[in-house]
């Protein structure tokens, strides 16, 4: 009975002491995505761009709309005049160009949010990939984003690394204000 109390007690020190060692290996870090790319001169170059697209779109839209208020206010001059079948082609007319003002108007959106991708992704590609060396240099077990949302708590132990990627990326305070 004396030998499995000592097992049991040396067993619980060696369990609390390798608690205590791994807990002590622990290294948190956290980051605040959003503002990091944001900070990112790139981005700026980027949302040019993006804003660039959308004028483009939304000018075509614009034509578009006009063309059915047009076409639409020509056909309440006329409707009084016109007979059952030519009222009824201009009717079936005027619904077919709002149906393609409608389809126009999901394919830009799909086609803006697409763009959005294509020229935003290499920037969190680029943030990711830093956010990862620094982990790796500085031997952080985790890292977490509170610009997501997803962390509601996050101890004053924990480091904050957005000036570490920030360094790893080349920025400094004069290149780039946050966006707010």
């Amino acid at each position: 009975m004396k030998n499995i109390s000592s097992v049991l007690i040396a067993l619980m020190l060696v369990v609390v002491t390798n608690v205590s060692f791994a807990q002590a290996k622990l290294k948190f870090g956290h980051i605040d995505s959003n503002e990091l790319i944001a900070s990112m001169p790139e981005r700026d170059g980027a949302q040019k761009q993006l804003q660039a697209y959308a004028n483009e779109l939304e000018k075509q839209l614009t034509t578009m709309q006009q063309e059915l208020e047009s076409k639409y206010s020509t056909y309440l001059q006329q409707e009084g005049t016109l007979n059952d079948v030519v009222k009824e082609a201009k009717q079936t007319e005027l619904q077919d160009l709002q149906a393609r003002i409608q389809k126009f108007q999901q394919n830009a959106q799909e086609k803006y949010q697409k763009k959005e991708g294509e020229l935003l992704q290499p920037i969190i590609d680029r943030a990711n990939d830093a956010i990862q060396v620094v982990g790796k240099e500085n031997a952080f077990t985790y890292i977490f984003d509170v610009g997501v949302g997803a962390v509601v708590y996050f101890s004053p132990d924990s480091e904050d690394i957005l000036p570490l990627v920030k360094a790893k990326l080349g920025i400094t305070a004069e290149a780039k204000k946050p966006v707010e």
